[in-house]
């Protein structure tokens, strides 16, 4: 049976149990409280679950593969080139046709000399030759050696560095550049002067030479016996002078030799033929 309550005792029995009541109640809202919080955070949890496995579903799903692209050609660029100047036509120097072309037969082998009386082989019969005149001097000249003649006069002569004083300069013509000799410089280097050079008229070709004579005038031509010719046998000082016409007061020229003296320095014998003992020296010297 229950004791009976002191009646001193009854204000503190009360207290304790509003106190309990209180407390009972605190912890019945915490348990409460704990469990809404609970609630709420495995609704969060499983919010962000949820939300994980949707972002892996859709990151495992297969892309679709991309569609054929249609390639489009990029634009080609064409640089316009810039408009390039027409070069200025410049001048050449006209070509000299030749005054006369003279027709020879198949050439042969180069003329050679004769053992005994010095006669070019070209002179075992009467042949056909060309008169001319350098400063005076007549010469004549085989037609079978002759190219065509050009007229000089009123043309100019292109200069070539380093060419000795016989040569004058280039003729442009239409079988090529022809190279232009002083012809006075060499059949008389004793007697020279410069004013030989003035008055030039006509130049010369000779077949199978890329040269030509520079003549003062061409006169005509003639057939020749080989009797008429006074024939030199010994052409120690002049091989070029094959030999004397007394008749039409001419030399003879030997074309054949006259290329050989060129082709073989024929400076070195210029001058030595103008130091001669007892010949006056010439008035203008001759290049190596």
């Amino acid at each position: 049976m229950n004791r009976p309550v002191d009646i001193a005792q009854r204000p503190q029995v009360a207290l304790q149990s509003y106190l309990d009541g209180l407390l009972q109640e605190a912890t019945e809202a915490f348990e409460a409280h704990e469990l809404d919080l609970g609630l709420d955070r495995l609704d969060e949890f499983q919010a962000a679950v949820l939300e994980e496995q949707a972002r892996d579903a859709v990151s495992l799903q297969p892309s679709p593969l991309p569609g054929p692209v249609p390639l489009i050609p990029a634009p080609v660029q064409t640089s316009t080139p810039a408009p390039v100047a027409d070069p200025q036509p410049q001048a050449e120097p006209a070509l000299v046709a030749p005054v006369v072309e003279v027709h020879l037969p198949a050439a042969g082998p180069r003329p050679l000399l004769a053992a005994l009386d010095g006669r070019p082989s070209w002179a075992d019969e009467p042949f056909e030759c060309l008169l001319f005149d350098v400063a005076g001097l007549t010469l004549a000249v085989p037609l079978v050696c002759l190219g065509s003649i050009y007229a000089l006069a009123g043309q100019t002569l292109t200069p070539l560095f380093g060419q000795p004083d016989w040569f004058l300069g280039i003729l442009p013509s239409n079988s090529g550049n022809l190279k232009v000799l002083d012809t006075a410089r060499w059949v008389m280097p004793d007697r020279y002067r410069d004013d030989f050079r003035q008055g030039l008229q006509y130049v010369i070709s000779v077949q199978g030479y890329e040269w030509g004579l520079a003549v003062h005038q061409v006169s005509r031509s003639l057939r020749l016996d080989p009797s008429e010719i006074k024939w030199r046998s010994q052409r120690g000082q002049r091989p070029w002078l094959a030999g004397t016409v007394i008749e039409h007061m001419c030399a003879l020229l030997d074309v054949a030799e006259l290329a050989e003296l060129i082709a073989s320095g024929g400076a070195r014998h210029l001058h030595a033929v103008t130091s001669a003992p007892g010949k006056p020296a010439a008035t203008t010297t001759t290049k190596n």
